[in-house]
């Protein structure tokens, strides 16, 4: 690989006597791994349903190592949400952060979804989760992953830091700031992001990261936490803006992550920095303590659908599922949502979806939404067609093929007991209401 002269140096300087093996790791391919979703499956299951072995990584629980080749998101595992693809360090962040069920909690740079995913998986559908992206472009890769990986309690939001945060002051138990970086912990799995380097951008990173965790600050309720993470190694934008932030914020103080993954910061402080010797690309990792009251003021989501008005979204349910109907609903224009009943004002935030798509009205009718499918296990379906791993009939519907099927109506599609999709059938066969923009190639 072709490295900037002035990173090496600065890594020579940072590391010492550790420099040569962080040098000759670049010789070796990245690490490669994935996180189980256990909203979908146990690790039993994610196992039995993999062409490769797993490694637990020490990471996160339910943080693998996984030795595969390009095309993993082919395989009905992935299309499933049995798992997101996820270099190991990673998920160190949401480690860190330790989300637990009931809380409310924000990750303030969300897209693709990676750390909303798993911080999903750990409140187990109870909470709030409140997953922000301020590129628009990058909003689809996050709403997909988290309909894939069948996320309920999500809001998905497309608004600046200062706007979001400053709209919900003090509402959040816990907020992550994975916040873009100058990208040196990639440059072993994307050589462009080397070549893109430079000392001015990663001044100007710098510049950006604390600006966004001065409006993460105002989001943080009274003894709630805050965690600050990079994949770079950079001081400038690492300590340096921990120690700026904290300079700024004599209402947070740092507290140390219980977890044996990498080493201590630079400074000797509280944080953890991760390099490709200690088992990960690369990462920085800080915890704060809000130690003040930080009071909230916001009101109430009022959207909610009346019982008459909900009525038939609930029958749509127990048509579908026989399970206990789970939530309210709401409607944005021709789509019913199953929302989280603990909502906050959403107006003037920027919020692209509140929980899950249950059904779209069509020529007055209620069609069943591919996301509701993807919330549940092939158990809470009325009908269901349950498949191997290698079955044909799976790789044909994954293709958007119709497949035989003896019962009728809408039927979830499964592989090894976990929903992928569903269709409706009759006549002996299953019309495939796969999205066109998730299936395979031939």
């Amino acid at each position: 690989m072709n490295l900037p002269e002035v990173f090496l140096t600065r890594m020579q300087a940072l590391l010492g006597a550790e420099y040569q093996a962080f040098w000759e790791g670049y010789r070796e391919p990245a690490f490669r791994g994935v996180r189980l979703n256990p909203l979908k499956c146990g690790e039993d299951v994610l196992r039995a349903s993999l062409p490769f072995p797993l490694l637990p990584s020490g990471f996160a629980p339910g943080a693998f190592y996984g030795d595969y080749q390009e095309g993993v998101g082919r395989l009905p595992a992935h299309h499933a949400g049995m798992f997101y693809s996820q270099e190991p360090s990673a998920s160190s962040a949401v480690t860190a952060l330790d989300p637990r069920p009931g809380e409310r909690v924000l990750d303030l740079c969300a897209a693709p979804g990676g750390k909303s995913t798993q911080i999903a998986g750990l409140l187990m559908g109870k909470g709030l989760l409140w997953s922000n992206e301020t590129v628009r472009s990058r909003t689809g890769a996050l709403l997909s992953n988290l309909e894939r990986l069948g996320v309920l309690n999500a809001v998905v939001s497309c608004c600046h830091p200062q706007r979001l945060c400053q709209g919900l002051r003090g509402y959040f138990h816990r907020v992550l700031v994975d916040a873009p970086c100058s990208g040196e912990g990639m440059f072993r799995r994307n050589p462009q992001a080397a070549a893109e380097w430079s000392q001015q951008g990663v001044e100007a990173c710098a510049v950006r990261q604390l600006a966004i965790l001065d409006s993460a600050a105002l989001a943080v309720a009274g003894d709630g936490v805050l965690v600050y993470s990079t994949c770079t190694f950079s001081p400038e934008e690492n300590e340096g803006v921990v120690k700026k932030f904290l300079l700024a914020h004599p209402e947070f103080v740092p507290e140390p992550i219980e977890a044996g993954f990498g080493r201590p910061d630079l400074r000797g402080g509280l944080a953890r920095r991760i390099y490709p010797m200690d088992g990960g690309e690369g990462h920085f990792v800080a915890r704060f303590r809000r130690v003040d009251e930080n009071l909230c003021r916001i009101g109430s989501f009022s959207g909610y659908l009346g019982e008459k008005q909900a009525l038939a979204g609930r029958e749509l349910w127990e048509e579908l599922f026989q399970v206990p109907y789970p939530g309210r609903l709401a409607q944005v224009k021709d789509t019913l949502l199953l929302v989280p009943e603990e909502l906050p004002v959403l107006s003037g935030l920027g919020v692209l979806r509140a929980g899950v798509e249950l059904a779209c009205l069509r020529k007055g009718r209620l069609e069943p939404a591919h996301g509701v499918f993807m919330s549940r296990a092939g158990a809470d379906c009325r009908g269901a067609l349950n498949f191997s791993p290698e079955s044909p009939e799976l790789a044909a519907f994954l293709r958007g093929e119709e497949i035989d099927c003896s019962r009728k109506g809408y039927t979830a599609v499964c592989v090894n007991g976990v929903t992928v999709g569903f269709g409706k059938a009759s006549g002996g066969r299953l019309k495939n209401r796969y999205p066109k923009g998730l299936r395979n190639r031939s």
